[in-house]
């Protein structure tokens, strides 16, 4: 057991933050560091906001934190005392210093004198998806350092937003009116990856028109008995109106998909995985096997069409030690 993980464990915010920089930076101790605490995770509940930029994500979790750390609020978790909540904010790179360019922090101030939140801004450093690579252990630090409901939000790249489903328990799928939402709901990715539809700033025009294209996209798809609805919930969240139904209906969830819940962190696990192994395969292909810019030369290659990708794939494979295939 490393000092770093020991005192992320006993809950330190100071070690917190520097155990997440750790893995941020891809340095070598966050692998000895996410090891010593992995068998100490498992307890906390992910949630994923994700949406269109410009939907008010970052203000819909302020008001949600608010809202879970009340102790007469609602939330996926209710107890004695309100669970401690981690917000990880995914924010765009900045191009100059590789660090998050918007710092949701900045929009959560109200929760910087609560002891029970922990709010951390993370860079994407140009990965798709929604999320930054690191994402998810970070979740496993503040999970290990007994933080009951991890909120995440992504950084909000419209449709390509799917990382989160493969990340959290739950996933809100935040729109707003007036900004051509009514097409974004039609599509495929943003239907299927949402747990949780909310139409925030619905006091504006056209927040009846969205819920309505929601409902009828919805009411194609047979829900056999049972099977969980993705319910639609409006919200102001600069005002904090329907942000307790949103609570509520995040609760809702958590305990419909109880059952199932051990289904999709082991399917999580597994896309985890493969992709750690994917990682480490180049990393040791372009360690230990090619020369200095030889990976370069061979896309270069395939890009003036010399060679197949999969020609080079299968000549990488064997170059590495493995089975050559076609």
């Amino acid at each position: 057991m490393t000092p770093l993980a020991e005192r992320v464990l006993a809950g330190d915010p100071r070690a917190i933050a520097r155990a997440i920089s750790l893995i941020e930076d891809e340095d070598p101790a966050s692998g000895e560091m996410v090891r010593c605490i992995f068998g100490r995770t498992g307890q906390a509940y992910l949630i994923g906001v994700t949406g269109p930029p410009g939907a008010g994500k970052s203000t819909l979790v302020d008001r949600l934190v608010g809202e879970i750390r009340s102790p007469s609020g609602q939330g996926p978790q209710r107890e004695q005392r309100p669970p401690r909540v981690g917000v990880i904010a995914v924010d765009p790179t900045s191009p100059f210093s590789g660090g998050a360019v918007l710092g949701d922090r900045l929009r959560m101030q109200a929760h910087a004198q609560d002891e029970g939140v922990f709010i951390r801004s993370m860079a994407t450093r140009g990965h798709l998806g929604g999320l930054a690579r690191a994402t998810g252990d970070a979740a496993l630090v503040l999970d290990a350092a007994g933080t009951e409901i991890i909120i995440i939000e992504t950084v909000g790249v419209g449709q390509d937003e799917v990382d989160i489903i493969r990340t959290a328990d739950v996933s809100v799928v935040t729109l707003v009116p007036g900004t051509g939402d009514e097409v974004q709901a039609l599509k495929a990715g943003i239907m299927e990856i949402a747990d949780i539809f909310v139409v925030n700033k619905a006091d504006r025009e056209g927040a009846d028109r969205l819920v309505a294209t929601v409902e009828a996209n919805l009411a194609l798809h047979a829900y056999a008995g049972g099977e969980w609805r993705p319910p639609i919930v409006k919200t102001v969240a600069t005002s904090g109106h329907g942000v307790a139904e949103l609570a509520a209906a995040i609760a809702a969830f958590r305990e419909h998909s109880r059952a199932a819940q051990q289904t999709r962190r082991k399917t999580r696990s597994e896309y985890r995985l493969r992709k750690l192994v994917a990682q480490r395969f180049m990393a040791h292909l372009e360690r230990d096997v090619l020369a200095p810019g030889e990976l370069a030369a061979i896309v270069d290659r395939i890009a003036t069409r010399e060679i197949d990708p999969y020609s080079a794939a299968s000549d990488l494979l064997e170059r590495a030690g493995l089975k050559k295939t076609t």
